[in-house]
């Protein structure tokens, strides 16, 4: 029986050997690989961005000084003198014009609606002569600057109170030529 009983023992043996064998360990799945991503593009080189920026800047000046040459000025009821408030504007007004030997301007007179036609015309071109004057006497050169009347033909406001009738009272300046390369006055 040893024989028997040493085959029952190796095929205990051979079966405890199958059994008590681990698994081999599952592989992990790989990984995707990630999608090939193109490098960003270098930065622009410094020089550039000095470039924009002072172009940037140099259109942003010359936009305020294009506000400044559009800026308005009033006038008491029934007058055409400048007043002592406006003289500042328009003073810088000169300033930029004498910068600027381009640039041409129109002043357009206007009136409130009180008045007829005809003495609002008159008088808001009095009124647009009068900044003319002005400027030139500060030294702009008058063919630069054209003078128009729209008498009470386009208010700003078109209430009827003196609120109203003192904001329609006014001139204002357009850039007609010159403003593409405004200089800041020095």
């Amino acid at each position: 029986m040893r024989a028997s009983s040493i085959l029952s023992v190796l095929a205990a043996a051979a079966l405890l050997a199958a059994c008590g064998k681990k698994p081999a360990p599952e592989q992990p799945a790989p990984e995707p690989t990630p999608a090939r991503q193109e490098a960003p593009p270098p930065p622009p080189p410094p020089a550039n961005d000095d470039a924009e920026r002072r172009a940037r800047d140099a259109a942003e000046k010359a936009k305020a000084l294009r506000d400044e040459l559009a800026d308005l000025i009033h006038f008491d009821f029934d007058k055409a003198d400048i007043r002592t408030s406006d003289q500042g504007i328009l003073d810088r007004k000169a300033a930029i014009l004498a910068a600027n030997s381009a640039v041409r301007l129109r002043v357009a007179g206007h009136c409130d609606e009180r008045g007829s036609d005809e003495y609002n015309l008159a008088l808001g071109n009095r009124r647009g002569a009068a900044a003319k004057r002005y400027l030139t006497g500060k030294g702009v050169d008058d063919g630069r600057i054209e003078v128009v009347s729209y008498g009470k033909e386009r208010p700003l406001d078109p209430g009827h109170s003196e609120d109203a009738w003192a904001k329609n009272r006014r001139d204002e300046f357009e850039v007609t030529a010159g403003a593409d390369k405004l200089a800041a006055p020095k």
